[in-house]
């Protein structure tokens, strides 16, 4: 995904992706998406088991994300 319309046609799918800048000491999320428009995306955070690099993050956080700042998306397959 990389241009606006893909993101908001793809809102509510659950994707993974990585971010240019850190957004919350992050950069790499994985979340079901909501568009917001004007470049703007909303990811409900799938969460992670707290590793040495990265902190804990709980299923159900919300994360703001802007488009300029997406460096890669892929969506995840769901079964």
């Amino acid at each position: 995904m990389s241009k606006a319309a893909e993101f908001e046609r793809f809102s509510g799918s659950l994707v993974k992706l990585m971010t240019l800048d850190p957004v919350d000491g992050n950069r790499h999320f994985e979340g079901r998406m909501t568009w917001l428009g004007d470049g703007r995306m909303v990811l409900e955070l799938t969460g992670r088991k707290k590793s040495k690099k990265h902190e804990s993050v709980e299923a159900g956080a919300r994360v703001e994300i802007e488009l300029a700042n997406v460096e890669k998306a892929n969506l995840v397959p769901e079964f």
